[in-house]
């Protein structure tokens, strides 16, 4: 059974930087695509980052494009999300998602705007973007 823990949240001030890791336990995460989602409060939940089981397919969104960074490290089996010039609108509550065999620009695409093939999720770490 797959298990995901987020870390990294925190107060940061507009502008600033801060960089989520996502440790998988329990099974190998090369075996899974991994997709960041957020929720702002009284928002929806937002696919804002997705990357493929073998890292060559990476998805964002166009509201962290340009900004964050997603990369994978399968020998420390973590997925990490380097987020830059963060603003106000960036807060929320972030979430990792597993799903497998997600292979592929399109299907990296879908998992992060259809949540398609995500069969685990972390409890997600707060962010606060506030001066």
């Amino acid at each position: 059974q797959l298990q995901l823990v987020e870390s990294g949240g925190g107060l940061v001030q507009p502008g600033g930087s801060l960089r989520l890791s996502c440790v998988g336990s329990g099974v190998s995460l090369d075996l899974y695509g991994i997709g960041w989602f957020r929720q702002a409060p009284g928002k929806e939940r937002e696919g804002i980052s997705c990357i493929s089981s073998d890292g060559d397919s990476i998805y964002y969104a166009d509201s962290v494009k340009g900004r964050f960074a997603v990369s994978r490290d399968n020998a420390e089996n973590t997925v990490y999300l380097q987020m830059n010039s963060l603003k106000p609108e960036d807060t929320g509550s972030y979430y990792c998602a597993a799903g497998p065999l997600i292979i592929g620009p399109p299907v990296v695409q879908h998992m992060c705007v259809a949540n398609y093939g995500v069969n685990y999720w972390g409890n997600g770490t707060l962010i606060t973007v506030s001066s």
